[in-house]
Protein backbone atom coordinates (compact mmCIF):
# COMPACT_ATOMS: atom_id res chain seq x y z
CA UNK A 1 0.00 0.00 0.00
CA UNK A 2 1.21 3.48 -0.80
CA UNK A 3 1.21 6.24 1.81
CA UNK A 4 1.99 9.92 1.73
CA UNK A 5 3.92 11.13 4.75
CA UNK A 6 3.33 14.87 5.12
CA UNK A 7 5.74 16.71 7.41
CA UNK A 8 4.89 19.94 9.21
CA UNK A 9 7.23 22.43 10.83
CA UNK A 10 7.25 26.06 11.89
CA UNK A 11 9.03 27.97 9.08
CA UNK A 12 10.14 30.67 11.52
CA UNK A 13 11.82 28.02 13.66
CA UNK A 14 13.30 26.44 10.52
CA UNK A 15 14.91 29.72 9.49
CA UNK A 16 16.26 30.19 13.03
CA UNK A 17 17.97 26.78 13.18
CA UNK A 18 21.68 26.72 13.82
CA UNK A 19 24.09 25.08 11.41
CA UNK A 20 24.42 22.17 13.85
CA UNK A 21 20.64 21.73 14.00
CA UNK A 22 20.39 21.80 10.21
CA UNK A 23 23.15 19.21 9.98
CA UNK A 24 21.29 16.96 12.45
CA UNK A 25 18.05 17.19 10.45
CA UNK A 26 19.96 16.44 7.25
CA UNK A 27 21.74 13.48 8.89
CA UNK A 28 18.49 11.96 10.13
CA UNK A 29 16.76 12.28 6.75
CA UNK A 30 19.78 10.88 4.91
CA UNK A 31 19.75 7.85 7.23
CA UNK A 32 16.03 7.36 6.60
CA UNK A 33 16.51 7.74 2.83
CA UNK A 34 19.26 5.12 2.94
CA UNK A 35 17.14 2.65 4.91
CA UNK A 36 14.07 3.14 2.72
CA UNK A 37 16.09 2.94 -0.50
CA UNK A 38 17.54 -0.37 0.66
CA UNK A 39 14.10 -1.73 1.56
CA UNK A 40 12.53 -0.39 -1.64
CA UNK A 41 9.87 1.50 0.33
CA UNK A 42 10.76 5.08 -0.72
CA UNK A 43 9.04 6.07 -3.96
CA UNK A 44 9.42 9.85 -3.90
CA UNK A 45 9.89 12.81 -1.62
CA UNK A 46 11.00 16.41 -1.46
CA UNK A 47 11.30 19.42 0.72
CA UNK A 48 9.02 22.33 -0.06
CA UNK A 49 9.72 26.05 -0.37
CA UNK A 50 8.80 28.36 2.47
CA UNK A 51 5.09 29.17 2.80
CA UNK A 52 5.80 32.79 1.91
CA UNK A 53 6.65 31.55 -1.59
CA UNK A 54 3.32 29.74 -1.92
CA UNK A 55 0.29 30.65 -4.00
CA UNK A 56 -3.11 29.30 -3.03
CA UNK A 57 -5.89 29.01 -5.60
CA UNK A 58 -9.46 28.43 -4.41
CA UNK A 59 -12.60 27.60 -6.31
CA UNK A 60 -15.59 29.78 -5.55
CA UNK A 61 -19.04 29.44 -7.06
CA UNK A 62 -18.38 32.38 -9.35
CA UNK A 63 -14.83 31.42 -10.31
CA UNK A 64 -11.47 31.04 -8.69
CA UNK A 65 -9.39 33.29 -6.48
CA UNK A 66 -5.62 33.44 -6.11
CA UNK A 67 -3.88 34.54 -2.92
CA UNK A 68 -0.30 34.61 -1.69
CA UNK A 69 0.54 32.22 1.10
CA UNK A 70 -0.35 28.72 2.21
CA UNK A 71 -3.81 27.15 2.28
CA UNK A 72 -4.05 27.02 6.08
CA UNK A 73 -3.09 29.61 8.63
CA UNK A 74 -1.02 28.59 11.62
CA UNK A 75 2.51 28.27 12.87
CA UNK A 76 3.07 24.76 11.52
CA UNK A 77 3.09 24.47 7.74
CA UNK A 78 3.64 21.65 5.28
CA UNK A 79 7.39 21.55 4.69
CA UNK A 80 8.18 18.21 3.05
CA UNK A 81 6.74 14.88 1.99
CA UNK A 82 7.61 11.30 1.26
CA UNK A 83 5.64 8.81 -0.80
CA UNK A 84 6.30 5.35 0.53
CA UNK A 85 5.14 1.87 -0.40
CA UNK A 86 5.02 -0.47 2.56
CA UNK A 87 3.18 -3.51 3.86
CA UNK A 88 0.91 -1.99 6.49
CA UNK A 89 -0.39 1.17 8.14
CA UNK A 90 1.70 0.25 11.17
CA UNK A 91 4.86 0.23 9.06
CA UNK A 92 3.90 3.59 7.52
CA UNK A 93 3.48 5.05 11.02
CA UNK A 94 6.80 3.54 12.07
CA UNK A 95 8.53 5.27 9.15
CA UNK A 96 6.71 8.54 9.84
CA UNK A 97 7.77 8.42 13.48
CA UNK A 98 11.40 8.62 12.41
CA UNK A 99 10.96 12.16 11.09
CA UNK A 100 9.37 13.62 14.23
CA UNK A 101 11.86 15.75 16.14
CA UNK A 102 12.54 19.32 17.25
CA UNK A 103 12.07 20.45 13.64
CA UNK A 104 9.25 18.32 12.20
CA UNK A 105 6.65 18.71 14.92
CA UNK A 106 3.74 16.91 13.22
CA UNK A 107 3.44 14.20 10.59
CA UNK A 108 0.34 13.16 8.69
CA UNK A 109 0.23 9.63 7.25
CA UNK A 110 -2.38 9.22 4.53
CA UNK A 111 -3.06 6.25 2.24
CA UNK A 112 -2.70 7.02 -1.48
CA UNK A 113 -5.49 5.84 -3.77
CA UNK A 114 -4.06 5.15 -7.20
CA UNK A 115 -7.46 5.90 -8.73
CA UNK A 116 -7.50 9.37 -7.16
CA UNK A 117 -10.07 8.09 -4.66
CA UNK A 118 -12.68 8.17 -7.42
CA UNK A 119 -13.17 4.50 -8.10
CA UNK A 120 -16.94 4.76 -7.72
CA UNK A 121 -17.17 2.79 -4.47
Amino acid sequence: MKYMVLMYADPVATEAMTAAERAEVFRRHEALHQDLAESGELLNGAGLAYPRDTTTMRWRGDGSTVTDGPFGAGAEQLTAYYVIDCASPERAREIAGRVLDFHVVAVEVRPVHDAFGMDGS
